[in-house]
Protein backbone atom coordinates (compact mmCIF):
# COMPACT_ATOMS: atom_id res chain seq x y z
CA UNK A 1 0.00 0.00 0.00
CA UNK A 2 1.47 3.16 -1.12
CA UNK A 3 2.00 6.17 1.17
CA UNK A 4 1.99 8.99 -0.82
CA UNK A 5 0.01 11.50 -1.64
CA UNK A 6 -1.20 11.46 -5.30
CA UNK A 7 -0.06 14.60 -7.35
CA UNK A 8 -3.32 16.51 -8.47
CA UNK A 9 -2.39 18.57 -11.30
CA UNK A 10 -4.03 22.28 -11.35
CA UNK A 11 -6.55 22.35 -14.48
CA UNK A 12 -4.83 23.78 -18.13
CA UNK A 13 -7.81 26.36 -18.29
CA UNK A 14 -10.00 28.06 -16.36
CA UNK A 15 -13.52 29.05 -16.78
CA UNK A 16 -14.92 32.78 -16.53
CA UNK A 17 -15.57 33.86 -12.87
CA UNK A 18 -13.15 31.16 -11.37
CA UNK A 19 -12.73 32.01 -7.86
CA UNK A 20 -8.62 32.73 -6.87
CA UNK A 21 -8.12 29.15 -5.80
CA UNK A 22 -9.94 27.60 -9.04
CA UNK A 23 -12.38 25.82 -7.62
CA UNK A 24 -15.28 27.37 -7.94
CA UNK A 25 -17.71 29.87 -10.08
CA UNK A 26 -18.22 33.23 -7.88
CA UNK A 27 -21.14 35.14 -8.28
CA UNK A 28 -21.24 38.78 -6.93
CA UNK A 29 -19.03 41.00 -5.24
CA UNK A 30 -19.63 41.23 -1.40
CA UNK A 31 -17.76 41.12 1.12
CA UNK A 32 -18.71 38.45 3.00
CA UNK A 33 -17.89 35.07 1.18
CA UNK A 34 -20.39 31.81 0.95
CA UNK A 35 -19.39 28.89 -0.12
CA UNK A 36 -21.91 26.48 -1.54
CA UNK A 37 -20.04 22.79 -3.02
CA UNK A 38 -22.96 21.30 -5.05
CA UNK A 39 -23.45 18.07 -7.18
CA UNK A 40 -25.83 18.87 -9.84
CA UNK A 41 -27.24 14.81 -8.91
CA UNK A 42 -27.78 15.52 -5.56
CA UNK A 43 -30.78 15.83 -4.32
CA UNK A 44 -30.28 17.45 -0.96
CA UNK A 45 -28.15 19.98 -3.40
CA UNK A 46 -31.06 21.06 -5.38
CA UNK A 47 -32.94 21.44 -1.45
CA UNK A 48 -30.45 23.68 -0.73
CA UNK A 49 -30.78 25.26 -3.61
CA UNK A 50 -34.75 26.07 -3.93
CA UNK A 51 -34.68 26.74 -0.48
CA UNK A 52 -31.39 28.88 0.02
CA UNK A 53 -31.65 30.26 -3.24
CA UNK A 54 -33.68 32.98 -3.59
CA UNK A 55 -32.37 34.29 0.17
CA UNK A 56 -28.58 33.85 -1.18
CA UNK A 57 -29.67 35.82 -4.58
CA UNK A 58 -31.04 38.76 -2.80
CA UNK A 59 -28.00 39.04 -0.56
CA UNK A 60 -25.58 38.59 -3.78
CA UNK A 61 -28.03 41.79 -5.49
CA UNK A 62 -27.39 43.72 -2.42
CA UNK A 63 -23.65 43.12 -2.83
CA UNK A 64 -23.66 42.09 1.02
CA UNK A 65 -21.82 38.43 -0.02
CA UNK A 66 -19.83 36.74 -2.98
CA UNK A 67 -21.26 33.63 -3.13
CA UNK A 68 -18.85 30.84 -4.65
CA UNK A 69 -20.65 27.94 -6.28
CA UNK A 70 -18.04 24.64 -6.00
CA UNK A 71 -19.43 22.20 -8.50
CA UNK A 72 -18.36 18.69 -7.91
CA UNK A 73 -18.67 14.63 -9.21
CA UNK A 74 -19.15 13.06 -5.82
CA UNK A 75 -22.45 11.39 -6.90
CA UNK A 76 -21.19 9.92 -10.50
CA UNK A 77 -20.95 6.48 -9.36
CA UNK A 78 -25.10 6.79 -8.87
CA UNK A 79 -25.31 7.12 -12.88
CA UNK A 80 -24.14 4.83 -15.48
CA UNK A 81 -23.21 8.28 -17.56
CA UNK A 82 -21.16 10.57 -14.95
CA UNK A 83 -23.48 12.65 -15.01
CA UNK A 84 -22.32 14.51 -12.15
CA UNK A 85 -18.74 15.41 -13.78
CA UNK A 86 -20.31 16.28 -17.36
CA UNK A 87 -22.59 18.76 -15.54
CA UNK A 88 -19.50 20.24 -13.56
CA UNK A 89 -17.91 20.61 -16.24
CA UNK A 90 -20.51 22.00 -18.78
CA UNK A 91 -21.06 24.72 -15.90
CA UNK A 92 -17.40 25.89 -16.88
CA UNK A 93 -18.76 26.47 -19.87
CA UNK A 94 -21.59 28.37 -18.59
CA UNK A 95 -19.60 30.47 -17.00
CA UNK A 96 -18.01 31.31 -20.15
CA UNK A 97 -20.71 32.45 -21.78
CA UNK A 98 -21.89 34.63 -18.27
CA UNK A 99 -24.91 32.11 -17.66
CA UNK A 100 -23.73 30.28 -14.86
CA UNK A 101 -26.61 30.53 -12.47
CA UNK A 102 -29.14 30.47 -15.45
CA UNK A 103 -27.57 26.80 -16.18
CA UNK A 104 -27.47 25.68 -12.32
CA UNK A 105 -31.16 26.86 -11.91
CA UNK A 106 -32.19 24.64 -14.98
CA UNK A 107 -30.05 21.78 -14.45
CA UNK A 108 -31.65 21.56 -10.66
CA UNK A 109 -35.03 22.22 -12.09
CA UNK A 110 -34.34 19.23 -14.06
CA UNK A 111 -32.54 16.78 -11.76
CA UNK A 112 -32.74 13.36 -13.17
CA UNK A 113 -33.38 10.20 -10.63
CA UNK A 114 -29.87 9.49 -8.96
CA UNK A 115 -29.93 5.55 -9.71
CA UNK A 116 -29.52 4.63 -13.35
CA UNK A 117 -28.55 6.22 -16.18
CA UNK A 118 -28.72 9.86 -16.32
CA UNK A 119 -30.48 11.91 -18.96
CA UNK A 120 -27.82 12.72 -21.76
CA UNK A 121 -27.13 16.01 -21.89
CA UNK A 122 -28.29 16.59 -25.26
CA UNK A 123 -31.48 16.47 -24.19
CA UNK A 124 -31.76 18.86 -21.71
CA UNK A 125 -34.18 21.45 -22.07
CA UNK A 126 -35.45 23.82 -20.19
CA UNK A 127 -37.72 27.02 -21.57
CA UNK A 128 -37.48 29.13 -18.46
CA UNK A 129 -33.70 29.38 -18.99
CA UNK A 130 -33.91 29.38 -22.76
CA UNK A 131 -30.37 27.65 -22.46
CA UNK A 132 -28.85 26.81 -25.71
CA UNK A 133 -27.16 22.91 -24.54
CA UNK A 134 -24.85 23.33 -27.97
CA UNK A 135 -22.86 25.47 -25.70
CA UNK A 136 -22.59 23.17 -23.49
CA UNK A 137 -21.05 20.19 -26.01
CA UNK A 138 -19.19 22.67 -27.45
CA UNK A 139 -14.76 21.99 -27.21
CA UNK A 140 -14.54 22.98 -23.83
CA UNK A 141 -17.12 21.16 -22.44
CA UNK A 142 -15.50 17.82 -23.49
CA UNK A 143 -12.22 19.02 -23.27
CA UNK A 144 -10.49 22.10 -21.73
CA UNK A 145 -12.61 23.10 -19.33
CA UNK A 146 -13.66 19.52 -18.37
CA UNK A 147 -10.25 19.23 -16.57
CA UNK A 148 -11.73 22.27 -13.53
CA UNK A 149 -14.07 19.88 -11.73
CA UNK A 150 -13.96 16.40 -9.72
CA UNK A 151 -14.71 13.77 -7.76
CA UNK A 152 -13.39 14.32 -4.23
CA UNK A 153 -11.84 10.61 -3.36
Amino acid sequence: MSTQTPHITSPSRLPASASPTGDGIVVGSGPVQVDAFIDFLCPFCRQFEEKSGPILDELVADEAISLVYHPMGFLDNLSTTRYSSRASAASGCASDGGRFMEYLYALFANQPPRAGPACPMTNWSSSAARWDWRTARSPRASGRASTWTGAPT
